[in-house]
């Protein structure tokens, strides 16, 4: 570790130090950033070393650019060494990683339950020692790894694994969002840089190694590098000074000469070693030989290591450095680069994808049968996860068609899985281009669509919403009804998000019942709900009735169930469906889904008085929406915990959670957000008790001319705003409001809207009409609604007790206050626990719950492990891995003042703590 490579990297190494000695108490992930040549790679050796030498494990993978493009090479490569034990694993978790690195069949495997796989998997093998896992070049890695590794790096900070990645300055870090620590490394300062000339610069003058002191600037590589390149420059030249070169290309220029100095045999086995996917010694010589015309042997390759620009390792050859690749490539003519590539194709006849891939990077123009292989074998590609290898094949695949029509298809069936990764420019380029094609009429209507799904249907525009039809309606008529009902839920979308007009909202439902045989494809009703919250709600109603009996085990399905319950305002078969779509998707590991459903079911959850259950939802939804790059799904999370924070009486985070969201919101009209947004703002208003505050921000909830007005949402807040009216002087304009929501209920069977009028009738009455409304209400099956009853109750108990019946108002006041203690919502039971001290009842306290002090993953987990998951079973469910489990658990018990599982599920049948307190002095009534 002490070589000359490493002067001036003292504080560098220490950080590699310290990241090591943490294992195997915990792990973590470190990512060295700088230029090309700055010592990147030379410290992560000294790392490798240190590791070796503490005993630990080491997997090691390198990225290489032509790679890239190749789906989980990178990890194949990493995980090679422990691969045997993936034997181990649950099966769909080994099902989807040896699919991915293509040593089993089967269908497509999700991403992130390939990362889960790749998380047990190396910290299974911990068990006895500790791993490091490095990944030098990870830019170069392809797409897939890179996220598994992301995946990994996220959730090994309880577990003995370090992950050291290296990457090249002016890449986006794979690794952000991660909370994974960044260490730039800087070029060495003088001292340090003429200590590195000195090992490097023997037989040149002191000018000029003045000279290339002066062009290194302090970078490692060309501190080395440079040296060789000016003993081996031509006469001609070595009496000048080298004009400037910006420093990669002056690097790569070194390498290039060297390159230029080989015999020819070494020549062709190099170039071959750089264009080939797989560093496998036997595939280099095949393709050697066939390059060159004659017998290759691993002769060929002396010349080339004893250069220094590669080196052979039993049966694999490695470059010496990612630049050695970069300047083959650069110094070779492109006629020579096609005939390599060429050669790899015909050795490649038992590997369809590679041979393909091989002979679209030989072929120049247009070549039929080569872009028919790539679209057919782009498949392979996507079953492995590699999304973008299968939209380079497409694309590539578009350059070699001859027709026109054939290449805007293919653009768009790119297009389609760029959409997938969230890439927007390579979205947007990709739409340009086909749309510079002469597609079909059914493929302009896919277009549409992808354009649609891409703005995520937003903002509103009546004017879209009418042209979405029109092409649903032309795609239905070329009978791709499943295209006509993808674009008719994206003008749905647009509706629900922002105001589009009645009119577009009708001819949206109009287009949809009009297409024949489709009622039992959950995308229609989605639709019909979606555009139609309110009108259609009846017709929706009456469908989901009929669909959800059915067992469904598409996951997708179930969630467009949800969505058309949610759209409707039912909650409660919305939090069903949800909650049954939510299982599936973690069984398959479809994150992307997965946060959409449980975004949806956030607020359903605390509008009926799960806040725990709604807390935990809330907290992984924003994490997953944020690991999966989804923004607006992001800011639906965020607008859920303001809710909450309102609903519990935390008004400085509810406010700073609303602004957050509310730039954003109001820029694009979203009305739906904006609506959300007042609903959390009055409930922190509320909570403390400011109700006349509350009611001027509830009131925009009804408004039709308030920008944060929305038909179907406003049904939230109408018990809340009814609530905020009782308090203040606004009695008759309330009443006025919640007569025109009672002409809306007898068009709509929303549960929500019907379940909250039940609170606001009685509110709002006049005494005499009161208690026969009260009595109504808490008639009713409430038994899903525990904070709707409670509400119900507090408010009948505080009349009663107005009224001078005392007695009466205990019973529901300490009904009230127990179910609104379970809840956690303090400020109410506080006020049920007023209203029973000024009955004379002996007071009771809730103390605090051992629950609150959980954070929402923690109470995630204990209920879990109370239901009797192991920690492996809990495990898959969270994608963590069961050592992280356990360290949760190890933290929980305490917490709880619990030694032992087996009390779990005791302790939180029991969440509160109630003791009676002395008896206040409570003056008789008079």
């Amino acid at each position: 570790m002490n070589g000359y490579h490493l002067y001036g990297r003292d504080e560098q190494l220490a950080c590699l130090r310290k990241t090591i000695e943490r294992l195997p108490a915990s792990g973590g992930a470190l990512t060295l950033i700088g230029e090309p040549g700055i010592g990147k790679t030379a410290l992560l050796r000294a790392a490798v070393h240190e590791a070796h030498a503490a005993g630990l494990r080491v997997l090691e993978a390198t990225g290489v650019e032509v790679e890239a493009g190749l789906p989980y090479a990178g990890l194949h490569q990493l995980l090679r060494p422990v691969l045997p034990a993936a034997e181990e694993l649950p099966a769909p978790q080994r099902s989807a990683l040896l699919t991915a690195l293509g040593v089993a069949d089967g269908p497509s495997p999700e991403i992130f339950m390939v990362g889960l796989a790749t998380l047990n998997l190396l910290t299974d093998s911990t068990i006895g020692t500790s791993t490091l896992v490095t990944a030098d070049d990870v830019q170069w890695l392809d797409n897939p790894t890179r996220q598994v590794l992301a995946f990994v790096a996220r959730r090994i900070n309880r577990d003995p694994v370090a992950l050291i990645a290296t990457l090249r300055k002016g890449y986006p870090d794979p690794f952000t969002g991660a909370h994974t620590a960044e260490l730039e490394v800087p070029r060495l300062d003088n001292y340090a840089a003429r200590q590195v000339l000195s090992h490097s610069a023997s037989g040149l003058t002191k000018p000029e190694q003045a000279h290339i002191l002066r062009e290194a600037m302090g970078n490692p590589l060309a501190l080395v590098e440079l040296p060789i390149a000016w003993k081996t420059r031509d006469t001609h030249s070595a009496e000048s000074t080298p004009a400037f070169l910006p420093l990669t290309a002056r690097l790569e220029h070194a390498f290039a000469g060297r390159v230029a100095e080989l015999p020819e045999p070494s020549r062709d086995a190099i170039l071959i070693a750089a264009i080939d996917h797989s560093d496998t010694l036997p595939e280099i010589l095949a393709a050697g030989t066939i390059l060159s015309g004659r017998k290759m042997t691993i002769d060929a390759l002396d010349a080339a290591v004893a250069a220094r620009l590669v080196r052979v390792d039993g049966m694999h050859v490695r470059l010496h450095h990612p630049l050695v690749r970069s300047a083959v490539l650069q110094s070779e003519t492109l006629a020579r680069r096609l005939a390599a590539n060429a050669a790899m194709a015909e050795v490649l006849v038992d590997e369809p994808y590679r041979r393909t891939w091989h002979r679209a990077q030989s072929t120049i123009g247009t070549d039929d049968l080569v872009a028919d292989e790539l679209e057919a074998t782009h498949t392979i590609a996507i079953r492995r996860g590699g999304v973008i290898a299968a939209i380079w094949a497409l694309e590539r695949a578009a350059q070699l068609s001859t027709d026109s029509a054939v290449r805007g298809r293919r653009l768009l069936l790119a297009c389609e899985h760029a959409f997938g990764l969230g890439q927007t420019e390579l979205v947007d380029r990709l739409l340009q281009a086909a749309a510079r094609t002469k597609l079909s009429r059914l493929d302009h209507a896919r277009m549409e669509w992808i354009r649609e799904i891409f703005s995520d249907g937003v903002p509103g525009d009546a004017a879209r919403v009418e042209q979405l039809c029109d092409i649903a309606e032309q795609s239905a008529d070329s009978d791709d009804i499943d295209l006509a009902l993808n674009l008719l839920l994206g003008a749905a979308l647009r509706c629900w998000w922002a105001d589009t007009g009645s009119r577009a909202r009708a001819n949206v439902v109009a287009v949809a019942e009009g297409l024949a045989g489709v009622q039992d494809d959950p995308r229609w009703g989605a639709v019909l709900a979606v555009a139609e919250p309110v009108l259609s709600a009846g017709a929706v109603h009456d469908w989901l009735a009929l669909m959800t009996p059915v067992v469904h085990t598409d996951a997708n399905a179930l969630r467009l169930l949800g969505m058309a319950a949610h759209a409707i305002g039912d909650p409660i078969r919305s939090i069903d469906l949800l909650s049954r779509a939510e299982t599936v998707l973690r069984a398959e590991g479809r994150l992307g889904l997965l946060s959409h459903t449980l975004t949806m079911q956030a607020v359903d959850l605390l509008l009926t008085g799960d806040w725990n259950r709604a807390a935990e939802v809330i907290e992984e939804a924003r994490q997953v929406a944020e690991e999966t790059n989804q923004p607006i799904w992001t800011r639906g999370s965020l607008i859920s915990d303001a809710i909450l924070c309102g609903f519990r009486g935390d008004v400085e985070r509810t406010l700073t959670l609303t602004a957050e969201v509310e730039a954003s919101a109001s820029r694009d009209k979203l009305n739906n957000l904006l609506s959300f947004i007042q609903l959390a703002r009055g409930m922190a208003w509320i909570s403390t008790g400011q109700y006349g505050l509350a009611y001027e921000v509830l009131l925009r909830l009804f408004n039709p001319e308030d920008p944060g007005y929305h038909q179907r949402e406003g049904f939230d807040g109408v018990m809340f705003f009814a609530e905020a009216a009782a308090h203040t002087d606004h009695h008759t304009e309330a009443r006025e409001v919640i007569a025109r929501l009672e002409k809306t209920a007898l068009i709509t069977p929303a549960p929500l809207l019907h379940t909250q009028l039940l609170y606001a009738r009685p509110v709002l009455a006049q005494d005499d009409r009161a208690e026969e409304l009260y009595l109504s209400g808490l008639g009713q099956d409430l038994t899903r609604w525990p904070l709707v009853r409670a509400k119900l109750e507090l408010a009948y108990g505080s009349w009663l007790r107005r009224q001078r019946r005392v007695a009466e108002s205990r019973t529901p006041l300490r009904s009230a206050h127990t179910t609104l203690a379970l809840i956690g919502a303090a400020n109410w039971a506080d006020q049920a626990r007023g209203e029973l001290r000024a009955t004379g009842e002996r007071a009771t306290v809730v103390g605090p719950s051992p629950l609150d002090m959980l954070s929402p993953q923690e109470l995630q987990i204990a209920k879990l492990a109370a239901e009797g998951l192991s920690n492996r079973e809990i495990g898959e469910r969270l994608y963590l891995s069961p050592r992280t489990i356990g360290s949760h658990l190890y933290r929980i018990f305490p917490k709880l003042d619990i030694t032992s599982r087996g009390q779990l599920a005791a302790c939180l049948d029991s969440p509160t703590r109630i003791r009676t307190a002395a008896p206040d002095r409570v003056q008789p009534l008079s």
